[in-house]
C-alpha cells in the first residue's frame, strides 16, 4: 500500500501523518532569517533553494530531519547588502557553499508543538540549536499526494558559527545584530 492510500494516526489527540520519508516541497516552503539593522530595524534575508528529507517514525520522537541550504542563493532584496552577506565578512559563499542541518533529538511538546534538535553547520562551523516547532497538520490530494505542514524558528549567535563582523556604532552597538533569527515553512510531500 502507498503512503498517500495509508491513514493517518492520532497519538494524544493530534492527528499525524503515516510514517515514511518526506521530502521538502521547495515551492512551498521558505527559509528566512532576520537579522536587527543599526539595532533599530528587523532586516529579514531569503534563502531561495533548498531540501530536505524528513523520516516521520512510527514513534514521533524517533523521526529525523536532513536539511540543506545553498548559500549563495541568499537574498535581501537589495544588491549590496546581499552581495555584503555573501562575501567572506559574513557567510563567505565562496568556501563555504552549503549551511546544513542534521537532527539529533525530537521532544514532543504540547499538542502539536516540537523541539527538534540538531547540528547546525553555517561557515564551516557545527553547533547544536534547538528549533522550537509547530506542526500544522496532514492532508491527502489524489494528484498532490500527502502533504504535511510545519512552522520552525531558533535564535542563534552568529559569531558562534564564526561570522563575527562586528563594525560598531558610537554607541557600541554593532551594525548587524549578533543574534539572527531563523523562521522556516515547510510543506512536505511524501516521498514515491
Amino acid at each position: 500500500m502507498s503512503q498517500t492510500a495509508e491513514s493517518t494516526r492520532t497519538i494524544d489527540g493530534v492527528e499525524l501523518p503515516p510514517a515514511g520519508i518526506y521530502n521538502v516541497d521547495t515551492a512551498h516552503s521558505s527559509v528566512d532569517v532576520v537579522a536587527r539593522h543599526l539595532m533599530v530595524t528587523k532586516v529579514r534575508g531569503h534563502f531561495a533553494k533548498f531540501s530536505g528529507t524528513v523520516t516521520i517514525a512510527e514513534v514521533p520522537e524517533e523521526s529525523k530531519v536532513s536539511a540543506t541550504i545553498e548559500t549563495a542563493s541568499f537574498t535581501s532584496g537589495q544588491e549590496m547588502r546581499d552581495n555584503h552577506v555573501l562575501s567572506a565578512d559574513f557567510l563567505d559563499a565562496e568556501h563555504y557553499p552549503t549551511i546544513t542541518f542534521e537532527s539529533t533529538r525530537l521532544v514532543r511538546g504540547k499538542g502539536s508543538e516540537f523541539q527538534l534538535e540538531g547540528d547546525l553547520t553555517v561557515h564551516g562551523v557545527t553547533k547544536p540549536i534547538t528549533l522550537n516547532c509547530e506542526y500544522t497538520g496532514v492532508t491527502s490530494h489524489p494528484q498532490m499526494g500527502t502533504r504535511v505542514g510545519l512552522s520552525a524558528s531558533a535564535e542563534i549567535d552568529r559569531f558562534d558559527f564564526g561570522v563575527a563582523f562586528s563594525a560598531a556604532l558610537e554607541t557600541g552597538s554593532l551594525i548587524v545584530s549578533r543574534n539572527v533569527r531563523i523562521e522556516l515553512e515547510v510543506q512536505l510531500v511524501a516521498a514515491q
